[in-house]
């Protein structure tokens, strides 16, 4: 029987976002490689469509771009004048999709190659992980064309690097090539070119067998706590901690390893 086609995956498909589930990984891809995957209005629709759609049965998700290119940014040849409020009705709109990604039910691995510029920097700082190939290439090009980010990098981007790097890329155009990239944080692996997808999904897989309840902590707690005063977020560890442990699941690993049953952790 065939099944009934999702509307809503659908119409993502046609602004340029496709989804494949791989067991219990969603692998979301942007399939605009002419454009070097160049961001859009339509490009951000689909991309919010499909995070806040994603299958029942998705425990973790990689995202990735078709082509030579994760993501080259804004495209420009798109770019509208708005004057000052409609500017930031649409920054706020990139605001819904981007969150969907970082604030969404599962954890995300972004799989970066090529170009990771403006706007596609803004999305991969949305990823809870990101895995560089040694193609990879970073750059914030806004501020030497007369414009500002507008879809989270503000906020996401100076966590990663700190707001002096993120400043200095801005103001001068400065790039980071991959094992720069790696080392000042914005990525946490850095592989051969060409296998970022391979890996992104190796850990997105790795990922989908934990906890459901600790993955959702990690990557809706832990960011919270980490902005907290020591105090509070202290509390609030201790809540989170008491909640994931408490889960039936939680418990079934714990009395798993205990009966030794499960592997002990080993030197890498």
């Amino acid at each position: 029987m065939t099944p009934t086609p999702d509307p809503i995956l659908e119409r993502a498909a046609a602004h340029g976002v496709s989804l494949e589930m791989q067991g219990a990984v969603a692998v979301v891809r942007l399939c605009r490689p002419a454009k070097r995957n160049a961001l859009n209005d339509g490009l951000i629709e689909g991309l919010r469509d499909v995070f806040q759609n994603l299958p029942v049965q998705a425990r973790a998700a990689v995202i990735h771009g078709e082509g030579d290119h994760f993501c080259a940014g804004l495209d420009l040849s798109e770019l509208k004048e708005r004057d000052a409020g409609e500017g930031i009705h649409h920054s706020r709109s990139w605001h819904v999709a981007l969150n969907a990604v970082e604030q969404g039910p599962v954890p995300v691995v972004a799989a970066l190659h090529g170009a990771v510029v403006g706007g596609g920097l803004e999305l991969a700082s949305a990823s809870h992980i990101r895995v560089a190939d040694e193609s990879t290439f970073f750059a914030l090009p806004e501020g030497t064309r007369g414009i500002f980010v507008g879809g989270g990098g503000s906020v996401r981007i100076p966590k990663l690097i700190g707001a002096a790097r993120m400043t200095d890329m801005m103001l001068t155009g400065r790039v980071y090539n991959a094992q720069d990239g790696e080392r000042i944080g914005l990525s946490q692996y850095l592989v051969p070119t060409g296998g970022a997808l391979a890996k992104a999904i190796e850990l997105a897989t790795r990922i989908a067998t934990n906890a459901p309840l600790t993955n959702f902590a990690l990557t809706h707690a832990l960011p919270r706590i980490a902005e907290q005063p020591a105090d509070h977020g202290l509390f609030t560890e201790a809540l989170m901690a008491s909640i994931a442990q408490a889960a039936p699941e939680a418990k079934a690993r714990v009395r798993a390893f205990l009966d030794g049953k499960a592997a002990k952790v080993q030197k890498s």
